[in-house]
């Protein structure tokens, strides 16, 4: 009768032993509450991103200027870009007149090497032959052999104009056509203005020209009579 006694206990005792190990290891595998990072119950987020603030790229301190070279007019440039984040792949740059009312096409400089470009071009509607002296101007035209005026030709260029110089970005800076000099013409010498009806005259028009006309040829016959008297009063 013990002995049973102590089977039953034995086998009571395993049974336990069996039951409480699952659980233990059950509990030691659930973290309890709180038990995350900084012992609070809530998400931990990460830190808040904070984008980077780019510079935008800028064209500052680039110029074009007009000058006069052997009798031709001439447009120098020098572009500077500033570009610190390195956002701009294109190197190409062009250059543009603009009075806000007419504009020329791009006219083609080069590309910018380690962000910067210097050269000259020549003024839009000038020329120049062989020699390198000008042979055209801008607001000029050569009819019958004789320079005459003209409102084509890209004559706006000599007024109020602005240059435009691009590669992206773009930048607007003044210019001015070069003023002529006794040692540099930038307009053909002795050139005329073309007028209607077939006449050229300088700085005129044929409207204009008529009178003129009319009254030095009152003045010959004024002239004439007054000799003619001064001749009489003498043989009298």
């Amino acid at each position: 009768m013990m002995y049973f006694r102590t089977s039953v206990s034995a086998i009571a005792l395993a049974a336990l032993v069996l039951i409480g190990v699952p659980t233990a290891a059950s509990a030691a595998s659930t973290p309890p509450p709180g038990d995350g990072a900084g012992g609070s119950d809530l998400p931990v987020s990460p830190d808040p991103y904070t984008p980077d603030l780019l510079i935008q790229p800028s064209l500052a301190g680039s110029f074009a200027v007009g000058e006069c070279l052997s009798g031709a007019p001439w447009i120098d440039y020098s572009l500077v870009l500033t570009d610190p984040d390195e956002q701009i792949d294109e190197t190409a740059a062009t250059l543009v007149l603009t009075n806000g009312v007419q504009s020329t096409a791009p006219i083609p400089l080069g590309d910018l090497v380690d962000g910067r470009l210097e050269g000259r071009v020549l003024w839009p509607g000038a020329a120049v032959g062989p020699s390198g002296a000008g042979v055209g101007w801008p607001g000029y035209e050569l009819a019958d052999g004789e320079w005459v005026r003209t409102d084509g030709n890209f004559a706006w260029t000599r007024g109020e104009v602005t240059a435009v110089l691009h590669v992206n970005p773009s930048v607007s800076v003044p210019i001015s056509y070069p003023q002529a000099t006794p040692a540099c013409l930038t307009a053909p010498s002795g050139a005329v203005a073309a007028v209607s009806g077939g006449l050229a005259i300088t700085g005129g028009s044929a409207a204009a020209a008529l009178p003129l006309g009319l009254g030095a040829g009152a003045l010959v016959a004024g002239g004439a009579g007054l000799l003619l008297l001064r001749r009489r009063s003498t043989r009298s």
